[in-house]
């Protein structure tokens, strides 16, 4: 690496760093150091990849203000991120989840490498100490951390029909076209869009089949079912016979990270012939990222529910009138 610069050996090491342990905690073998769904992968890797990229950079320039170590931290994030999409390493789904978290990170190791470098004379042997880091970390993560958790997404939304016609709609969902379905982030990041739902029967017991795109059906058995007010169901999901180009493996639904577990429709009744009508949700995650993943998790599932209570919402006022 004579003849390039220190910054530039900052962006190489930082990037090859990154799509090291990318490519390293896929093989089972290693699977005690952790995986790619950890704390260690989504924080401490890409702290560790600002710190290289700023500790290179500091060699030529050392008058380098914090504000730009924060950013120039970002540069083999990027690369790195780039690099999983080309080569089918990452979906975008993934790969949107994990880049502020990325980015985040990447400044604060950035600024820690600054830091060190002007707070302490002898620096020389601290990359060394900073890169085998996730090596003691991942596994202590991985024997003795667990922060599955299971919470509820619920959404609502008035329409201008009574109950009755509501209810129609629910339970056996004719064909969907793609124009009734408003804009959506997860039909845009690529998650499939659900196409029909057919009902078995009409009581607990049931099960109301859902297909989406991409090959994506499961079922929900019915738990709950009153009629014009109520319906309620858990989820069987077998993850097995989810396509893998239907959803990034890591999100993929009923998977080893993320599950829903049951949901509802509920239906209350409202002045002047309207009605509102709540999507409910509730889901596992066993990732260890706490209120990152469930913000994620809320967002994605609340704007997937908005979409099936829009298209609710217009097929009952459709037949209303």
């Amino acid at each position: 690496m004579a003849h390039f610069k220190p910054k530039h050996i900052g962006i190489i090491l930082g990037t090859f760093y990154g799509l090291l342990f990318r490519v390293v905690l896929e093989f089972d073998a290693l699977q005690k150091f952790g995986g790619l769904v950890s704390l260690s992968f989504l924080f401490l890797v890409p702290f560790i990849i600002g710190f290289i990229r700023v500790h290179f950079e500091l060699n030529q320039n050392k008058n380098i203000r914090y504000q730009q170590m924060a950013t120039i931290a970002w540069q083999p994030i990027f690369i790195c991120l780039l690099v999983s999409v080309i080569t089918l390493l990452e979906g975008s789904i993934c790969v949107l989840i994990a880049t502020p978290a990325f980015m985040f990170s990447a400044s604060l190791g950035g600024m820690a490498a600054g830091f060190v470098r002007q707070k302490f004379h002898h620096h020389n042997n601290t990359l060394s100490c900073v890169v085998v880091l996730p090596l003691f970390i991942a596994p202590l993560e991985n024997n003795y951390l667990s922060m599955t958790s299971t919470y509820e997404v619920s959404n609502s939304i008035i329409i201008d029909a009574f109950p009755s016609k509501i209810w129609a709609e629910l339970g056996n969902v004719n064909h969907i076209f793609p124009d009734e379905l408003p804009f959506s982030f997860t039909a845009l990041i690529g998650v499939p869009s659900p196409i029909s739902a057919d009902m078995s029967g009409q009581t607990v017991g049931s099960v109301r089949t859902s297909t989406w795109e991409k090959n994506v059906v499961f079922k929900e058995v019915i738990t709950e079912w009153t009629e014009n007010k109520k319906m309620a169901y858990r989820f069987e999901i077998d993850p097995d016979l989810i396509p893998n180009d239907a959803l990034d493996k890591h999100v993929k639904i009923g998977g080893e990270y993320f599950a829903p577990l049951t949901g509802s429709y509920q239906i209350t009744p409202l002045p002047n012939g309207k009605s509102q009508l709540t999507l409910s949700t509730t889901i596992r995650d066993n990732t260890n990222f706490g209120i990152y993943s469930r913000i994620w998790g809320e967002f994605i599932f609340g704007d997937f529910h908005s979409s099936l209570l829009e298209l609710m919402k217009s097929r009952s006022e459709k037949s209303t009138g």
